[in-house]
C-alpha cells in the first residue's frame, strides 16, 4: 500500500504495538521484537521527516524514505509473483506426473578425475604438440621413365627371341611394388611408341593377358 508516513499517528502506532505486546505470549517472541524494530524505525523516521534538527538529517529521512518506498515496491513484486505461481495448475492437483517416470540419471562411468588445472595443462600440451609437428616429407622414389625404357627396349629388341613378354624387358633390380608398375608403364608406352614407328610389334592375345613384344622385319634384319 502507498502510505504517507507523514499521516501516520505515532499515538495510534504505539498504542497497535501496545495491544499487540498484551497479545504477546501467544506470539513468538522474534515476531513481536519485528514489530518492535519495526515500530521505532517508523517513530525514528518520522520524527526526521517532520521536524529534522538539520539540512543533513532532513536529507538522511527523505533517503530513509526513498529506501522504505523501494522495499516495499520489492514486496509488491514478490507478493505479485507468488500470486501468479499460486495461480498455476499444481503438480498432483491440476496436473499429474507419470506412473512410470523414466530414469533421467547420467552416471560417470569414466572414472576420470579431474579439475581445472588439469584441463589447462592438457590444454597447453596439446598445444605444444601441434606446434612442434613437423611436416612429413616422404622419401624421394627414383622411377623408371620412359626414356630409359625407350633405350633398353632399343637396345634388348635385336637379342631376344620372337614375341617375348614385356616383363622381360623390365629392368634388372627393380625395387618394391611401386617401383615396378612404374618401370612396368613405362616400358608399355615406350612399346607403343616404337610400335607406332614401326620398330616392333605388340600382340595380346586375351583380355588382361600377357602383352607380348616381337621385332618388326626391318628391325630383325638389321641387328642380323
Amino acid at each position: 500500500q502507498k502510505v504517507d508516513i507523514r499521516q501516520i499517528s505515532i499515538l495510534a502506532l504505539v498504542d497497535q504495538f501496545l495491544a499487540f505486546i498484551e497479545d504477546a505470549r501467544r506470539v513468538r517472541l522474534e515476531l513481536a521484537a519485528d514489530w518492535l524494530v519495526m515500530a521505532a524505525w517508523l517513530t525514528w523516521l518520522k520524527s526526521r521527516l517532520l521536524v529534522p534538527a538539520g539540512p543533513e538529517e532532513a536529507e538522511e529521512g527523505e533517503q530513509a524514505a526513498d529506501v522504505l518506498a523501494a522495499r516495499l515496491r520489492d514486496l509488491q513484486i514478490v507478493r505479485a509473483a507468488a500470486a501468479w505461481l499460486g495461480a498455476r495448475p499444481q503438480l498432483g492437483q491440476e496436473v499429474f506426473a507419470r506412473g512410470m517416470p523414466e530414469d533421467l540419471t547420467d552416471t560417470d562411468r569414466s572414472r576420470l578425475v579431474l579439475d581445472l588445472a588439469a584441463l589447462m595443462r592438457g590444454y597447453l600440451l596439446a598445444i605444444r604438440r601441434a606446434g612442434a609437428r613437423r611436416k612429413y616429407t616422404p622419401p624421394p622414389v627414383t622411377l623408371w621413365s620412359v626414356k630409359d625404357a625407350l633405350q633398353r627396349l632399343a637396345a634388348l629388341l635385336g637379342s631376344v627371341p620372337d614375341w617375348t613378354s614385356l616383363e622381360r624387358y623390365l629392368p634388372d633390380g627393380v625395387g618394391g611394388p611401386l617401383e615396378r608398375r612404374a618401370a612396368l608403364a613405362s616400358t608399355l608406352l615406350a612399346g607403343l611408341e616404337l610400335a607406332r614407328a614401326g620398330e616392333l610389334r605388340l600382340r595380346q592375345e586375351q583380355p588382361f593377358g600377357p602383352i607380348l613384344v616381337g621385332a618388326s622385319g626391318e628391325t630383325a634384319a638389321r641387328h642380323e
